[in-house]
């Protein structure tokens, strides 16, 4: 797991109120940003379930490769719009 700006209380109260995996991962990257390390934020990021529609939006703004390189999951997208989405237009 990527380093944690969260304290173990704060992790701890954010599970006891059932957040999800991803929204604790949203938190964590925000954590991270705050503190100026983008490339924790980033790693955060990558361990969360985007959805295909937000994955499919940021290809169109920044590209294939900024989706590649910043490891971002894009299951929900294969599953959506097929293994080769980001190798050609939709």
């Amino acid at each position: 797991m990527p380093k944690s700006y969260l304290s173990e209380e704060e992790r701890r109260e954010l599970m006891a109120e059932g957040v999800s995996d991803n929204t604790l991962y949203a938190i964590e990257a925000g954590e991270a940003r705050r503190a100026d390390d983008m490339q924790t934020a980033w790693a955060w990021l990558a361990l969360a379930e985007i959805p295909a529609f937000a994955l499919l939006a940021a290809k169109r703004v920044n590209g294939a490769d900024w989706i590649r390189a910043r490891g971002l999951r894009t299951d929900t997208a294969d599953a959506a719009y097929g293994k080769d989405w980001l190798d050609r237009e939709i």
